[in-house]
């Protein structure tokens, strides 16, 4: 009877601790991270560790080598909790002066800021190497670092060529890419990888016909500008989607390929349509403070001009796109 009483004891204290444990496992699960884990590929879709559906929003930071101070804790903080972002993307400039072939250690400092307070602060976290043409060995050194510093951590994309410009033959990515890959997926098998294409992201048609294999939690980029791409650039993502290839928005925008000129609000909400019909990803362009339509803050880069706050942006510091993309993030 003692031994009978001893174990019903000992399996209600092991309920009581497991209650215990659920409510915490609750309380976790209200975040966005927490929820949604560990991200893979299933057919076209990007998925959560639940193998549900995940369409994540966000935003893109400027060149890192012009606009660090933006590549603070605060920032990032502020995207998640007042604009609401699910992602953001951390542009890390590899060819200007000043950027990674020139000062690796500022891109370095600059990325550890952003990733690091993207996990403190919940959110999902695009490592972006911000390059126009092949640098392999030093794509293979930086995302050898980066995966060695950050592998099975779950917040964390891999964007591997952010636009190949403009004739580079889709062989040639490929190449390059597939080196990157295996580089990666030798430290960290399993978070996304993101894959760019000719034309600075808009061949997807071509690629969908040659994609690359015998690698999973891959995705491609597609990259547009609503004043210069219209539904030709739409067609493409279409019949690239019907091939079975996954699409990720890392970089869009409501005005022109240059970032200037006016915003087409007709296009952008075509664009913003077709993305939410088919239920992909997206990032835009971008955070920064340049006398330009695309940068999000209002600018500070004329002689005379007031610094404007790197965080804890007011409306008014705000520029139409700034607070276009803010409002459309917390819808």
């Amino acid at each position: 009877m003692r031994k009978t009483l001893l174990l019903t004891a000992c399996i209600l204290c092991l309920v009581a601790c497991n209650k215990g444990n659920t409510t915490n496992e609750t309380q976790t699960d209200t975040t966005l991270v927490g929820r949604h884990g560990q991200l893979s590929v299933r057919g076209t879709a990007l998925v959560d560790q639940n193998g549900d559906t995940l369409v994540l929003k966000g935003v893109s930071l400027g060149w890192h080598c012009w606009w660090d101070k933006y590549y603070n804790a605060d920032a990032v903080a502020t995207f998640k909790s007042d604009w609401k972002a699910e992602v953001v993307r951390a542009a890390i400039g590899v060819e200007p002066e000043g950027a990674y072939l020139t000062d690796s250690t500022l891109a370095m400092t600059c990325l550890t800021n952003v990733v690091n307070a993207a996990i403190a602060n919940d959110s999902y976290v695009i490592v972006d190497w911000h390059a126009h043409y092949i640098h392999l060995d030093a794509a293979k050194k930086f995302f050898t670092d980066v995966a060695t510093q950050y592998k099975g951590v779950p917040n964390v994309i891999y964007e591997i060529f952010n636009e190949p410009w403009g004739d580079m033959p889709w062989e040639a990515v490929k190449a390059y890419s597939i080196e990157v890959i295996q580089t990666i997926r030798a430290i960290d098998p399993d978070n996304i990888i993101l894959v760019g294409n000719p034309h600075w992201d808009q061949d997807v048609h071509v690629v969908a016909d040659d994609p690359i294999t015998g690698f999973n939690n891959l995705m491609y980029t597609l990259h547009f500008y609503a004043g210069t791409h219209h539904q030709e650039l739409r067609d493409r993502g279409d019949y690239a989607l019907s091939k079975g290839l996954p699409i990720f928005v890392s970089e869009c925008a409501g005005m022109e390929a240059t970032g200037d000129g006016p915003i087409d609000y007709p296009e952008w909400q075509a664009w913003t349509q077709w993305m939410a019909d088919h239920r992909l990803s997206w990032a835009a362009w971008s955070i920064s403070s340049k006398t330009e339509t695309c940068s999000m803050i209002v600018a500070d880069d004329q002689p005379g001009s007031i610094p404007s706050p790197v965080s804890n942006w007011k409306e008014s510091d705000l520029t139409e796109w700034g607070n276009i993309i803010r409002n459309t993030l917390r819808q």
